[in-house]
């Protein structure tokens, strides 16, 4: 079998590339690029962590000491991804605003800054889902 952390990337590079298929079949717009950016649905970090601590369970154990390991590695990459992050966006939303404003009465010329990087429970269950589909055939 592969290694469990080769699976890992690999399930949060499938989760990339589903953000690029969702939104051809949503919204009928090929945006591949969509496959190098962070947020959206789902959510390959919660793919990446799920697959890994779900091989990790199988091959040594609930109970093992490396599995608590990835439990609380999982656990904090997902309140990362959902809480933080949100954050950063949400102050990026604010800052675009004072810069918009700041450009139509000083002639400030500058770029905004990303919005949305971070992801919402939704993304984050669609990511669980991805990396609990991608581990099931590489358990064993």
């Amino acid at each position: 079998m592969l290694n469990a952390g080769i699976l890992a990337i690999l399930s949060g590079l499938t989760a990339q590339a589903l953000k690029v298929l969702l939104e051809l079949v949503q919204h009928r717009r090929w945006r591949p690029h969509l496959f190098f950016r962070n947020g959206g649905m789902p959510s390959s970090h919660t793919a990446s962590v799920f697959t890994l601590a779900i091989l990790v369970a199988d091959e040594a154990g609930v109970h093992a000491p490396v599995f608590s390991l990835v439990l609380v590695f999982a656990a904090y990459v997902i309140f990362e991804a959902t809480g933080l992050r949100q954050e950063v966006g949400h102050q990026a939303r604010l800052l675009n605003d004072l810069v918009e404003t700041l450009r139509r009465t000083h002639q400030l010329d500058s770029q905004g800054l990303r919005e949305f990087v971070g992801h919402t429970w939704a993304e984050v269950a669609g990511g669980a889902a991805c990396g609990i589909f991608f581990s099931l055939p590489f358990l064993g």
